[in-house]
Protein backbone atom coordinates (compact mmCIF):
# COMPACT_ATOMS: atom_id res chain seq x y z
CA UNK A 1 0.00 0.00 0.00
CA UNK A 2 3.14 2.45 0.98
CA UNK A 3 4.57 1.85 -2.41
CA UNK A 4 1.36 2.38 -4.43
CA UNK A 5 0.51 5.64 -2.38
CA UNK A 6 4.36 6.27 -3.54
CA UNK A 7 3.73 5.78 -7.55
CA UNK A 8 0.49 7.87 -7.37
CA UNK A 9 2.50 10.73 -5.08
CA UNK A 10 5.41 10.78 -7.32
CA UNK A 11 3.37 12.43 -10.92
CA UNK A 12 -0.37 13.44 -11.05
CA UNK A 13 -2.46 10.74 -10.62
CA UNK A 14 -5.57 12.56 -11.71
CA UNK A 15 -4.48 13.29 -15.13
CA UNK A 16 -3.69 9.13 -15.33
CA UNK A 17 -7.19 8.70 -14.59
CA UNK A 18 -8.42 10.99 -16.79
CA UNK A 19 -5.86 9.31 -19.80
CA UNK A 20 -7.33 5.91 -18.85
CA UNK A 21 -10.79 6.66 -19.26
CA UNK A 22 -10.20 8.30 -22.62
CA UNK A 23 -8.14 5.56 -24.05
CA UNK A 24 -10.58 3.06 -22.77
CA UNK A 25 -13.77 5.07 -24.26
CA UNK A 26 -11.59 4.88 -27.86
CA UNK A 27 -10.64 1.19 -27.37
CA UNK A 28 -14.18 0.30 -27.28
CA UNK A 29 -15.34 2.41 -29.94
CA UNK A 30 -12.49 1.53 -32.30
CA UNK A 31 -13.72 -2.12 -32.28
CA UNK A 32 -17.41 -1.92 -32.44
CA UNK A 33 -18.03 -3.37 -36.04
CA UNK A 34 -15.60 -6.11 -34.61
CA UNK A 35 -17.83 -6.74 -31.74
CA UNK A 36 -20.94 -6.43 -33.92
CA UNK A 37 -19.69 -8.56 -36.95
CA UNK A 38 -22.13 -11.54 -36.33
CA UNK A 39 -24.78 -8.86 -36.81
CA UNK A 40 -23.25 -7.43 -39.40
CA UNK A 41 -22.35 -10.18 -41.70
CA UNK A 42 -26.16 -11.41 -41.43
CA UNK A 43 -27.38 -8.08 -42.08
CA UNK A 44 -25.31 -7.50 -45.53
CA UNK A 45 -25.26 -11.12 -46.61
CA UNK A 46 -20.73 -10.85 -46.50
CA UNK A 47 -18.97 -13.39 -47.67
CA UNK A 48 -15.60 -14.24 -45.22
CA UNK A 49 -12.85 -12.54 -47.00
CA UNK A 50 -15.35 -9.50 -46.97
CA UNK A 51 -15.81 -10.07 -42.99
CA UNK A 52 -11.90 -9.96 -42.93
CA UNK A 53 -11.44 -6.62 -44.99
CA UNK A 54 -14.44 -4.66 -43.26
CA UNK A 55 -12.81 -5.82 -39.55
CA UNK A 56 -9.22 -4.77 -40.99
CA UNK A 57 -10.63 -1.18 -42.40
CA UNK A 58 -10.48 0.18 -38.65
CA UNK A 59 -7.29 -0.71 -37.79
CA UNK A 60 -5.49 0.07 -40.69
CA UNK A 61 -7.04 3.86 -40.59
CA UNK A 62 -6.74 3.97 -36.48
CA UNK A 63 -2.63 2.76 -37.31
CA UNK A 64 -2.17 5.31 -40.02
CA UNK A 65 -3.62 8.71 -38.25
CA UNK A 66 -1.66 7.38 -34.81
CA UNK A 67 1.79 9.37 -36.05
CA UNK A 68 -0.18 12.58 -37.42
CA UNK A 69 -1.61 12.48 -33.95
CA UNK A 70 1.33 12.49 -31.54
CA UNK A 71 3.23 15.26 -34.11
CA UNK A 72 -0.35 17.39 -33.40
CA UNK A 73 0.36 16.50 -29.33
CA UNK A 74 3.55 17.90 -29.77
CA UNK A 75 2.13 21.20 -30.86
CA UNK A 76 -0.98 22.31 -29.03
CA UNK A 77 -0.41 19.31 -26.08
CA UNK A 78 -1.63 16.25 -25.43
CA UNK A 79 -4.66 16.85 -23.43
CA UNK A 80 -5.48 20.03 -26.66
CA UNK A 81 -5.13 16.70 -28.81
CA UNK A 82 -7.32 14.30 -27.01
CA UNK A 83 -9.99 16.69 -27.33
CA UNK A 84 -9.55 17.39 -31.11
CA UNK A 85 -9.54 13.44 -31.51
CA UNK A 86 -12.79 13.16 -30.11
CA UNK A 87 -14.44 15.80 -32.08
CA UNK A 88 -13.71 13.31 -35.02
CA UNK A 89 -14.88 10.57 -33.54
CA UNK A 90 -18.26 12.48 -32.68
CA UNK A 91 -18.46 12.39 -36.01
CA UNK A 92 -17.99 9.32 -37.00
CA UNK A 93 -20.37 7.44 -34.59
CA UNK A 94 -22.92 10.11 -36.01
CA UNK A 95 -22.02 8.94 -39.35
CA UNK A 96 -22.77 5.46 -38.54
CA UNK A 97 -25.94 5.59 -36.86
CA UNK A 98 -27.61 8.07 -40.03
CA UNK A 99 -25.88 6.85 -43.36
CA UNK A 100 -24.50 3.38 -43.29
CA UNK A 101 -26.49 1.46 -45.57
CA UNK A 102 -24.02 -0.89 -47.60
CA UNK A 103 -20.90 -3.07 -47.49
CA UNK A 104 -19.18 0.49 -49.35
CA UNK A 105 -21.02 2.51 -46.72
CA UNK A 106 -19.33 0.38 -43.89
CA UNK A 107 -15.72 0.53 -45.26
CA UNK A 108 -16.24 4.16 -44.95
CA UNK A 109 -17.26 3.57 -41.60
CA UNK A 110 -14.37 1.69 -40.81
CA UNK A 111 -12.08 4.62 -41.59
CA UNK A 112 -13.82 7.10 -39.38
CA UNK A 113 -13.59 4.66 -36.51
CA UNK A 114 -9.92 4.66 -36.98
CA UNK A 115 -10.15 8.05 -35.42
CA UNK A 116 -10.69 6.23 -31.92
CA UNK A 117 -7.23 4.15 -33.12
CA UNK A 118 -5.04 6.88 -33.48
CA UNK A 119 -5.17 7.55 -29.38
CA UNK A 120 -2.59 5.33 -28.02
CA UNK A 121 0.53 7.06 -28.28
CA UNK A 122 -0.96 10.60 -26.79
CA UNK A 123 -3.13 8.71 -24.12
CA UNK A 124 0.23 6.97 -23.00
CA UNK A 125 2.39 10.08 -22.95
CA UNK A 126 -0.60 12.14 -21.19
CA UNK A 127 -0.97 9.59 -18.36
CA UNK A 128 2.88 8.89 -17.48
CA UNK A 129 4.37 12.36 -18.45
CA UNK A 130 4.80 13.88 -14.49
CA UNK A 131 5.91 10.71 -13.31
CA UNK A 132 9.75 9.86 -13.39
CA UNK A 133 11.61 6.99 -15.15
CA UNK A 134 11.52 4.28 -12.40
CA UNK A 135 7.99 4.28 -12.29
CA UNK A 136 7.04 4.46 -16.18
CA UNK A 137 6.80 1.12 -17.15
CA UNK A 138 3.88 1.22 -14.39
CA UNK A 139 2.12 4.57 -15.63
CA UNK A 140 2.00 3.50 -18.93
CA UNK A 141 0.86 -0.18 -18.36
CA UNK A 142 -2.08 1.54 -16.35
CA UNK A 143 -3.22 3.81 -18.95
CA UNK A 144 -2.66 0.90 -21.49
CA UNK A 145 -5.11 -1.44 -19.52
CA UNK A 146 -7.59 0.48 -21.45
CA UNK A 147 -7.46 -2.03 -23.66
CA UNK A 148 -10.07 -2.79 -21.46
CA UNK A 149 -12.25 -0.44 -23.16
CA UNK A 150 -12.18 -3.70 -26.15
CA UNK A 151 -13.86 -6.71 -23.81
CA UNK A 152 -16.18 -4.33 -22.46
CA UNK A 153 -17.32 -3.23 -26.13
CA UNK A 154 -17.38 -7.45 -26.98
CA UNK A 155 -19.44 -7.80 -24.13
CA UNK A 156 -21.97 -4.87 -24.58
CA UNK A 157 -22.25 -4.07 -28.30
CA UNK A 158 -23.60 -7.79 -29.60
CA UNK A 159 -26.18 -7.37 -26.15
CA UNK A 160 -27.26 -3.71 -27.61
CA UNK A 161 -27.20 -4.86 -31.30
CA UNK A 162 -29.96 -7.56 -30.73
CA UNK A 163 -31.99 -4.98 -28.38
CA UNK A 164 -31.80 -2.13 -30.53
CA UNK A 165 -30.45 -3.11 -34.10
CA UNK A 166 -26.59 -3.06 -34.89
CA UNK A 167 -26.52 0.82 -36.21
CA UNK A 168 -28.64 1.69 -33.12
CA UNK A 169 -24.94 0.71 -30.73
CA UNK A 170 -23.23 3.77 -33.01
CA UNK A 171 -25.64 6.24 -31.25
CA UNK A 172 -25.38 5.03 -28.12
CA UNK A 173 -21.33 5.22 -28.10
CA UNK A 174 -21.89 8.93 -29.74
CA UNK A 175 -23.49 9.92 -26.27
CA UNK A 176 -20.78 8.10 -24.19
CA UNK A 177 -18.54 10.39 -25.42
CA UNK A 178 -19.79 12.96 -23.04
CA UNK A 179 -18.30 11.07 -19.96
CA UNK A 180 -14.51 10.99 -21.61
CA UNK A 181 -14.69 14.52 -22.78
CA UNK A 182 -15.61 15.91 -19.43
CA UNK A 183 -13.24 13.73 -17.62
CA UNK A 184 -10.25 15.16 -19.80
CA UNK A 185 -11.74 18.97 -19.55
CA UNK A 186 -11.90 18.74 -15.90
CA UNK A 187 -9.36 16.89 -14.57
CA UNK A 188 -6.27 16.48 -16.70
CA UNK A 189 -2.95 18.46 -16.54
CA UNK A 190 -0.44 18.64 -19.48
CA UNK A 191 2.53 17.52 -18.29
CA UNK A 192 5.86 19.45 -18.88
CA UNK A 193 8.48 16.91 -19.97
CA UNK A 194 8.85 18.05 -23.68
CA UNK A 195 11.62 19.62 -24.75
CA UNK A 196 9.62 23.10 -26.41
CA UNK A 197 12.82 23.99 -28.09
CA UNK A 198 13.12 20.62 -30.11
CA UNK A 199 13.04 21.04 -34.16
CA UNK A 200 10.40 18.80 -36.17
CA UNK A 201 13.30 16.84 -37.07
CA UNK A 202 13.91 16.20 -33.51
CA UNK A 203 10.58 15.39 -32.61
CA UNK A 204 10.27 12.78 -35.55
CA UNK A 205 14.02 11.32 -34.95
CA UNK A 206 13.04 8.26 -34.27
CA UNK A 207 11.37 7.74 -37.75
CA UNK A 208 15.21 7.54 -38.74
CA UNK A 209 16.30 5.28 -35.67
CA UNK A 210 16.64 1.37 -36.54
CA UNK A 211 15.41 1.11 -32.69
CA UNK A 212 12.19 2.95 -33.64
CA UNK A 213 11.87 0.20 -36.35
CA UNK A 214 12.72 -2.55 -34.41
CA UNK A 215 9.94 -1.54 -31.26
CA UNK A 216 7.36 -1.36 -33.97
CA UNK A 217 8.01 -4.93 -35.61
CA UNK A 218 7.59 -5.45 -31.75
CA UNK A 219 4.59 -4.07 -31.66
CA UNK A 220 2.95 -5.48 -34.56
CA UNK A 221 2.91 -8.88 -32.86
CA UNK A 222 1.83 -7.82 -29.13
CA UNK A 223 -0.94 -4.97 -30.15
CA UNK A 224 -1.09 -6.33 -33.38
CA UNK A 225 -1.74 -9.57 -32.25
CA UNK A 226 -4.39 -8.33 -29.56
CA UNK A 227 -6.56 -5.61 -31.62
CA UNK A 228 -6.28 -7.68 -34.69
CA UNK A 229 -7.34 -11.21 -33.21
CA UNK A 230 -10.04 -9.28 -30.57
CA UNK A 231 -11.89 -7.46 -33.69
CA UNK A 232 -12.02 -11.19 -35.33
CA UNK A 233 -12.46 -13.53 -32.69
CA UNK A 234 -16.78 -12.88 -32.54
CA UNK A 235 -16.55 -13.81 -35.86
CA UNK A 236 -14.41 -16.75 -35.23
CA UNK A 237 -16.56 -18.38 -32.43
CA UNK A 238 -19.73 -17.86 -33.98
CA UNK A 239 -18.59 -19.63 -37.32
CA UNK A 240 -16.25 -21.89 -35.71
CA UNK A 241 -18.56 -23.37 -32.91
CA UNK A 242 -21.41 -22.24 -33.75
CA UNK A 243 -22.35 -20.27 -30.70
CA UNK A 244 -24.62 -17.21 -30.46
CA UNK A 245 -23.47 -13.94 -31.49
CA UNK A 246 -23.91 -12.59 -28.06
CA UNK A 247 -21.86 -15.87 -26.61
CA UNK A 248 -19.33 -14.82 -29.04
CA UNK A 249 -18.99 -11.47 -27.95
CA UNK A 250 -18.80 -12.83 -24.18
CA UNK A 251 -15.76 -15.68 -25.00
CA UNK A 252 -14.16 -12.42 -26.71
CA UNK A 253 -14.87 -10.32 -23.21
CA UNK A 254 -12.76 -13.36 -21.42
CA UNK A 255 -9.67 -12.93 -23.68
CA UNK A 256 -9.83 -9.29 -24.18
CA UNK A 257 -9.97 -8.68 -20.43
CA UNK A 258 -6.99 -10.88 -19.78
CA UNK A 259 -4.64 -8.99 -22.08
CA UNK A 260 -5.95 -5.44 -20.29
CA UNK A 261 -5.33 -6.87 -17.19
CA UNK A 262 -2.36 -8.30 -17.55
CA UNK A 263 -0.59 -4.86 -19.56
CA UNK A 264 -0.95 -3.29 -15.86
CA UNK A 265 1.49 -6.56 -14.73
CA UNK A 266 3.99 -6.39 -18.10
CA UNK A 267 4.68 -2.39 -17.19
CA UNK A 268 5.25 -3.41 -13.44
CA UNK A 269 7.32 -6.16 -13.96
CA UNK A 270 9.09 -4.41 -16.52
CA UNK A 271 10.21 -1.85 -14.32
CA UNK A 272 11.95 -4.77 -11.76
CA UNK A 273 12.68 -7.52 -14.07
CA UNK A 274 13.41 -5.73 -17.12
CA UNK A 275 10.94 -5.19 -20.84
CA UNK A 276 13.15 -7.27 -22.62
CA UNK A 277 13.23 -10.18 -20.52
CA UNK A 278 9.48 -10.09 -20.25
CA UNK A 279 9.32 -9.55 -24.00
CA UNK A 280 11.53 -12.92 -24.51
CA UNK A 281 8.78 -14.47 -22.41
CA UNK A 282 5.97 -13.09 -23.86
CA UNK A 283 6.99 -14.13 -27.50
CA UNK A 284 7.92 -17.57 -26.84
CA UNK A 285 4.16 -18.12 -25.12
CA UNK A 286 2.52 -15.80 -28.16
CA UNK A 287 3.86 -18.58 -30.56
CA UNK A 288 3.22 -21.67 -28.85
CA UNK A 289 -0.03 -20.58 -27.88
CA UNK A 290 -1.14 -19.76 -31.57
CA UNK A 291 -0.08 -22.51 -33.30
CA UNK A 292 -1.82 -24.84 -30.47
CA UNK A 293 -5.11 -22.39 -31.27
CA UNK A 294 -5.00 -23.95 -34.98
CA UNK A 295 -4.56 -26.85 -33.93
CA UNK A 296 -7.48 -27.06 -31.45
CA UNK A 297 -10.53 -25.45 -33.65
CA UNK A 298 -12.69 -28.47 -32.27
CA UNK A 299 -13.28 -28.08 -28.97
CA UNK A 300 -14.54 -24.58 -27.66
CA UNK A 301 -12.91 -25.06 -24.05
CA UNK A 302 -9.64 -25.18 -25.01
CA UNK A 303 -9.96 -22.43 -27.45
CA UNK A 304 -11.11 -20.34 -24.98
CA UNK A 305 -8.33 -21.17 -22.71
CA UNK A 306 -5.17 -20.94 -24.93
CA UNK A 307 -6.75 -17.54 -26.31
CA UNK A 308 -7.07 -16.58 -22.44
CA UNK A 309 -3.35 -17.04 -22.26
CA UNK A 310 -2.33 -16.13 -25.66
CA UNK A 311 -4.19 -12.77 -24.69
CA UNK A 312 -2.58 -12.58 -21.36
CA UNK A 313 0.83 -12.93 -22.97
CA UNK A 314 0.12 -10.32 -25.99
CA UNK A 315 -1.37 -8.17 -22.73
CA UNK A 316 2.15 -8.24 -20.86
CA UNK A 317 4.22 -7.54 -24.15
CA UNK A 318 2.48 -4.40 -24.90
CA UNK A 319 3.45 -3.30 -21.32
CA UNK A 320 6.74 -4.13 -21.28
CA UNK A 321 7.26 -2.72 -24.78
CA UNK A 322 6.02 0.75 -23.57
CA UNK A 323 8.39 0.74 -20.63
CA UNK A 324 10.95 0.82 -22.85
CA UNK A 325 9.95 3.65 -25.09
CA UNK A 326 10.29 6.53 -22.19
CA UNK A 327 13.71 5.44 -21.64
CA UNK A 328 14.91 4.88 -25.65
CA UNK A 329 13.23 8.61 -26.21
CA UNK A 330 12.57 10.25 -22.71
CA UNK A 331 11.63 13.96 -24.46
CA UNK A 332 9.51 13.04 -27.62
CA UNK A 333 7.42 9.81 -25.77
CA UNK A 334 4.15 10.60 -27.48
CA UNK A 335 5.45 10.98 -31.17
CA UNK A 336 7.67 7.79 -30.41
CA UNK A 337 4.83 5.93 -29.13
CA UNK A 338 2.83 7.24 -32.09
CA UNK A 339 4.91 5.95 -34.54
CA UNK A 340 5.53 2.60 -32.76
CA UNK A 341 1.55 2.59 -32.31
CA UNK A 342 0.80 3.04 -35.87
CA UNK A 343 3.42 1.05 -37.54
CA UNK A 344 2.96 -1.73 -34.71
CA UNK A 345 -1.07 -1.68 -35.03
CA UNK A 346 -1.12 -2.29 -39.27
CA UNK A 347 0.15 -5.79 -37.89
CA UNK A 348 -3.24 -6.29 -36.53
CA UNK A 349 -4.66 -5.36 -39.93
CA UNK A 350 -3.15 -8.76 -41.17
CA UNK A 351 -4.80 -10.69 -38.90
CA UNK A 352 -8.46 -10.58 -39.69
CA UNK A 353 -7.61 -10.80 -43.27
CA UNK A 354 -5.00 -13.52 -42.95
CA UNK A 355 -8.09 -15.55 -41.25
CA UNK A 356 -10.64 -14.45 -43.52
CA UNK A 357 -8.58 -15.56 -46.42
CA UNK A 358 -7.48 -19.34 -44.98
CA UNK A 359 -11.42 -19.78 -44.33
CA UNK A 360 -12.31 -18.70 -47.74
CA UNK A 361 -9.60 -20.62 -49.73
CA UNK A 362 -8.60 -23.66 -47.37
CA UNK A 363 -11.58 -24.11 -45.37
CA UNK A 364 -9.80 -23.73 -42.33
CA UNK A 365 -8.41 -20.69 -39.76
CA UNK A 366 -5.27 -22.85 -39.47
CA UNK A 367 -2.99 -21.28 -41.79
CA UNK A 368 -4.47 -17.73 -40.65
CA UNK A 369 -3.07 -18.70 -36.88
CA UNK A 370 0.08 -20.45 -38.59
CA UNK A 371 1.09 -17.57 -39.88
CA UNK A 372 0.78 -15.37 -37.28
CA UNK A 373 2.87 -17.85 -35.02
CA UNK A 374 6.20 -17.92 -37.38
CA UNK A 375 5.74 -14.06 -37.27
CA UNK A 376 6.11 -14.57 -33.85
CA UNK A 377 8.85 -16.23 -33.73
CA UNK A 378 11.15 -14.72 -36.02
CA UNK A 379 10.46 -11.20 -33.97
CA UNK A 380 11.69 -13.21 -30.78
CA UNK A 381 15.11 -13.55 -32.80
CA UNK A 382 15.25 -10.11 -33.90
CA UNK A 383 14.71 -9.11 -30.44
CA UNK A 384 17.35 -11.37 -28.80
CA UNK A 385 20.01 -9.88 -31.34
CA UNK A 386 18.96 -5.99 -30.88
CA UNK A 387 19.40 -6.11 -27.21
CA UNK A 388 22.92 -6.86 -26.99
CA UNK A 389 22.96 -3.61 -28.34
CA UNK A 390 19.99 -1.86 -26.57
CA UNK A 391 21.71 -3.10 -22.97
CA UNK A 392 25.34 -1.28 -24.04
CA UNK A 393 23.18 2.34 -24.59
CA UNK A 394 20.36 3.36 -22.88
CA UNK A 395 18.71 0.87 -20.49
CA UNK A 396 20.70 -1.81 -18.17
CA UNK A 397 20.56 -5.66 -18.34
CA UNK A 398 17.45 -6.76 -18.63
CA UNK A 399 15.76 -4.02 -20.33
CA UNK A 400 15.48 -2.07 -16.74
CA UNK A 401 15.82 1.85 -16.17
CA UNK A 402 19.31 2.92 -15.31
CA UNK A 403 20.08 4.25 -12.24
CA UNK A 404 20.20 8.30 -12.56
Amino acid sequence: MNSLRTFLRSGHSPTLLASFVYFTYCCGVWVTNGAMAPFIKESLQLSPAQIGLMLSIPIFAGALMRFPLGILAQYIGRKNATLVEMGGIAIALLYGYFFVETFNDLLAMGVLLGIAGASFGVALSLGSGSFPARYKGLAMGLVGAGNVGTSISALLAPQLAQAYGWKAVYGIAAIGLLLPVLVMVFIAREPDDVDKHASFRDHIACLFEKDGWAFSIIYAITFGGFIGLTTFLPSYYYDQFGVSKVQAGQLTMLAAFMGAALRIFGGWISDHWGGINTLTAVLVIVTITLLLCGLAGGSLVLTTLLMMLCFAALGAGNGALFQLVPLRWPLSTAVAGSMIGEIGALGGGLVPNAMGLSKQYTGSYFWGFALFALLSLLVLGMTRVMQLRWTRTWAEKGGRARSA
